[in-house]
């Protein structure tokens, strides 16, 4: 066994314990030759590998939430349709482009504060500084701190995804970006609105799992109630075991009764569900079917309404 060799380091070099100091003290014995020899050799070498060493780690760390990412999206591929898979998928890639994007500045900030420590400068008033100016500006962007969160919040929460129609109080319409500040959306007549995240309070999506179409049919007053419930009925069961609908009907149509009572007539409440983006075209095909057979039957209709609700149901 040989005896492991301890270089002591010279007083020239003892108040910054660096190996290029010492070592050069010990070739040549010039204080002044060790000194320039740590400003000039060992901090850039020590510095180039703080610098190395943090794009290596970054590397590293970005690539393994790129495969987590990955994985995630194609675990939702094998256990859910196209659409739902679309929307875990975008929503998955959103939030590992954040989680990369916060282990960059945090990986550098870090390497930064190491490198400052190196130069000899001391880092302790740096960061209060830092710390004072990072509570000015969040007390200056108050309003883009907030929209920051509450996309982060909406991501996390899987609220809307791009495609889903929904209700954000005054717009409504078709989500076609979702990001960490605002949302984009397109409504009916085609205008496209910006929405600042940190402004949604209530948001009601209509594309999530199934949607319920109720459907108000008004009819005149001297109309026989039970017979018309019996046409409404059949006409429902021939929606129902149609081909066309097959899979597109979740349940079969329900006929909840008599909604109200005026002196122009009787409203008949019926409901069924579908996914929502069958709902229109399946509510179209019922308002004909009614039109058709009650126009056979001679039966009156006054005014009739159509509304849709979303189950409070999320998607798995």
């Amino acid at each position: 066994m040989f005896p492991l060799q301890v270089i002591d380091i010279p007083k020239a070099c003892a108040k910054t314990e660096s190996w290029s100091c010492a070592t050069v003290y010990e070739l040549t014995g010039n204080p002044q030759l060790s000194k320039a020899a740590e400003w000039w050799i060992g901090r850039p070498l020590t510095i180039a590998g703080i610098i190395v060493g943090a794009i290596i780690a970054r590397w590293v760390l970005v690539k393994l939430i790129n495969r987590v990412v990955r994985r995630a999206a194609d675990r939702g591929k094998a256990t859910s349709g196209d659409l739902r898979h679309d929307r875990r998928a975008a929503r998955v890639k959103s939030l590992g482009s954040l989680t990369g994007s916060i282990t960059s500045i945090v990986v550098f900030g870090i390497a930064l504060v190491m490198i400052l420590a190196e130069l000899g400068l001391n880092v302790a008033p740096i960061l209060a500084s830092a710390g004072v100016v990072g509570v000015a500006i969040g007390f200056g962007a108050q309003s883009l701190v907030k929209d920051f969160l509450s996309g982060i919040a909406m991501m996390l929460e899987d609220q809307y995804g791009v495609g889903d129609v929904v209700n954000l109080g005054a717009i409504s319409g078709t989500v076609e970006h979702v990001g960490l500040r605002v949302t984009r959306l397109r409504d009916l007549n085609g205008t496209v609105w910006y929405v600042r995240n940190g402004e949604i309070l209530n948001v009601g999506n209509q594309s999530q799992t199934w949607t319920r179409t109720v459907l108000d049919i008004g009819i005149g007053q001297q109309e026989d109630l039970m017979r018309v419930q019996e046409i409404l009925h059949d006409v429902a069961e021939e929606l129902y075991h149609d081909d066309a609908f097959a899979g597109v009907i979740l349940e079969e149509p329900e006929i909840w009764g008599v909604q109200s009572l005026s002196a122009q007539g009787v409203v008949i409440r019926m409901t069924l569900k579908t996914p929502p983006a069958d709902h229109d075209r399946v509510a179209r095909s019922w308002r004909q079917r009614i039109k058709a057979r009650f126009d056979d039957e001679e039966i009156e209709i006054t005014n009739s309404q159509q509304t849709a609700s979303q189950s409070p149901e999320r998607a798995r």
